[in-house]
């Protein structure tokens, strides 16, 4: 989810080439948001040793036992600049607002993307009488000829899905196998709202199977439920902080005073 943290520090993540192919483990940490509820989430990006794969530069799990059982991941109005935020979440409903007018119900099953570009609010509540929301929301920061471009907000409810004996994968963005195509994340008549190649699909394996495909190379047992994301090598220096993706300190500094003094031009309320 989002980060509320007072005191956030300013990240830089430095281009680099791609490493070529091997096998880390990178756990994921429990974080506090912030904020009067105290929510906490696990964070698997960005790492130390991992700040991005491709251009996907934040991965959070929220609503897990590990972080906030008992606490819903109610997050309260907050300003994004020069990202994408990637909500899927796998129970519960989240009530969605932001600045550019959308006012919607997210639920399992969908994905939601919201476009930053050169600024854009939101708040994510749970759904009252509804569980609480348990998902994982990413964040991709967009290349730095779209980081200008108006904010807006997209909701895909019908995505394409690779089967195969005892394994259904549900491709969120990019193409995956027999899925190959322009990928779900399009509106109609607009180019993709990925703009780097990107591909992210969630796996599920059926209990009692056991399926090794060579994309990801790893055997999995019954049960798992599984993320896969991958992407070129994004090619761009980028600088993080809070829920800012920018290029460079100013940048990042003149978004935070925008919000702090309530520049309604760039964060409309």
């Amino acid at each position: 989810m989002s980060d509320l943290e007072a005191r956030p520090d300013e990240a830089l993540c430095e281009a680099a080439p791609a490493p070529g192919p091997r096998a880390d483990f990178h756990p994921a940490r429990v974080v506090p948001l912030g904020g009067v509820r105290g929510v906490t989430v696990e964070r698997v990006l960005p790492q130390r040793d991992l700040p991005t794969v491709g251009a996907w530069c934040f991965l959070d799990h929220f609503g897990s036992p590990a972080a906030s059982a008992e606490l819903p991941p109610d997050i309260d109005p907050h300003p994004h600049i020069g990202l994408q935020t990637v909500t899927w979440p796998f129970e519960g409903r989240i009530r969605h607002r932001d600045s550019v007018g959308s006012d919607v119900r997210i639920e399992p099953g969908q994905l939601n993307l919201m476009t930053s570009g050169r600024g854009i609010a939101h708040s994510e509540y749970t759904v009252p009488g509804a569980p609480a929301g348990h998902g994982l929301q990413f964040w991709i920061a967009l290349p730095g000829n779209r980081t200008g471009i108006d904010p807006h907000f997209e909701q895909h409810r019908d995505l394409p899905v690779l089967e195969l004996p005892g394994l259904r994968a549900t491709v969120l963005i990019g193409s995956l196998g027999a899925t190959a195509g322009s990928g779900p994340a399009r509106r109609v008549g607009s180019p993709p709202r990925a703009d780097t190649p990107l591909v992210r699909a969630g796996r599920r394996v059926e209990p009692g199977a056991a399926v090794a495909r060579p994309r990801w190379g790893i055997p999995w047992g019954g049960g798992a439920h599984a993320v896969l994301i991958g992407g070129e090598p994004f090619g761009e220096d980028i600088v993080m902080w809070w829920n800012f993706v920018g290029r460079s300190h100013e940048e990042i500094e003149a978004a935070r005073n925008d919000w702090e003094n309530r520049d309604l031009g760039r964060f409309p309320g």
